[in-house]
């Protein structure tokens, strides 16, 4: 048939084009058996019923203070997720699982100030189970803690991140772990820097699909391989990358279970676990510490960091804090170098906190630039 003949001369003419070396093949391990998983599907509650909660929400949150005027920026959702692998190799994985996610931001407006604003996250694998109330307090705090704002100097400042601010700037930075941006000279690392000391001793960051708190766990990625816990920096030491099969196979280590597929395949963490399992010089708390930065949420990552340079200048928002007492900063900057953060890091709280993007206790570090504005 004409159809079948046009179409079979398209793709004999499209291989030309094709990629001709290091050409992906299966995963050798899309058919290592997983311990079975248990269906974790929660019953999907009427979209009604999700809008009345989340209009709920709203109100409560507008009748938290008279100056928040406006909740601009909310969302409350449920899933079901339902994932399978085959080849023809004889490969076959399947795996379902629910998650719940509800989004809050509340606005300000009082006259002769500046807006501010705030938001809060929470996820859960039911709706039934998701913290509501506890991120409508999370975000209504944070916005009236931000009402009383004043301008801070240019300088110098220790800097504690919020679980979130540091993970987020470590994703701006996931190149540092990232085998195919090694591969591709994108990276700041290169093979032989596994081994070296690349942060403070007391940096650990493993990158942990199945870590208990990850709610939205996945058992394989994209070409089938077993998702584990993958060690990436101990106790200062760079000490692994995310393998896909192919750069696995480039860089003669294992696939990791990073892989994704799309118009190419591509690799990506998938939950990190940041932790100190090293013994700190000093327990440090923001109750006795005196002009310390605390940065709650970094902004314009994608237009403050230079992700193949490791440098970062980026708005955020946060608080001065002396003695446990809080003054939230009108607006500044936060610029600097990854890798020398990274070696800068002068405390890892033992506290976990749960984000989108993993588990990470607040990060305190020596000293960095901020721009007062």
């Amino acid at each position: 048939p004409k159809g079948l003949e046009l179409a079979l001369k398209t793709a004999y003419e499209a291989s030309f084009f094709g990629v001709k070396e290091n050409v992906p093949d299966f995963s050798p391990e899309a058919t290592v058996p997983i311990p079975s998983k248990p269906l974790h599907k929660a019953p999907q509650a009427p979209v009604a019923d999700l809008i009345e909660k989340l209009l709920i929400a709203e109100k409560e949150l507008l009748a938290a203070h008279p100056a928040i005027k406006g909740v601009p920026y909310n969302g409350l959702s449920q899933r079901d997720i339902d994932r399978f692998y085959l080849n023809s190799d004889g490969a076959v994985r399947t795996e379902s699982h629910s998650l719940a996610s509800v989004y809050l931001y509340s606005k300000t407006e009082e006259d002769g100030k500046k807006p501010r604003s705030a938001g809060a996250y929470r996820i859960n694998q039911s709706l039934d189970n998701l913290d509501i109330n506890g991120c409508i307090k999370e975000t209504a705090d944070k916005t009236i803690s931000h009402l009383n704002y004043e301008k801070i100097k240019t300088g110098k400042y220790r800097v504690v991140f919020s679980p979130e601010a540091f993970l987020s700037l470590l994703g701006a930075f996931s190149n540092l772990f990232n085998a195919q941006s090694i591969l591709d000279n994108q990276s700041l690392s290169t093979p032989d820097d596994l081994g070296k000391e690349i942060a403070s001793p007391l940096l650990s960051v493993y990158d942990d699909a199945l870590h208990p708190a990850n709610v939205g766990a996945e058992t394989f990625d994209g070409e089938g391989t077993p998702t584990r816990q993958i060690s990436l920096i101990e106790n200062g030491v760079l000490t692994g990358f995310l393998h896909s099969a192919g750069t696995a196979k480039r860089l003669n280590a294992q696939p990791t279970g990073n892989a994704s597929i799309g118009a190419k395949v591509s690799v990506s963490p998938n939950f990190y676990h940041i932790f100190s399992a090293a013994t700190p010089e000093q327990e440090l708390s923001l109750e006795t510490a005196e002009n310390v930065i605390f940065i709650d949420d970094l902004q314009a990552l994608h237009a403050g960091v230079k992700s193949l340079q490791g440098s970062f200048s980026l708005p955020f928002d946060g608080w001065l804090i002396n003695k446990g007492v809080r003054t939230s900063i009108e607006s500044a900057t936060v610029a600097g170098d990854f890798l020398e953060l990274l070696k800068s890091i002068i405390y890892v709280e033992k506290e976990p906190e749960l984000t989108p993007g993993g588990v990470c206790p607040k990060i305190w570090v020596n000293e960095l630039s901020i721009t007062g504005e």
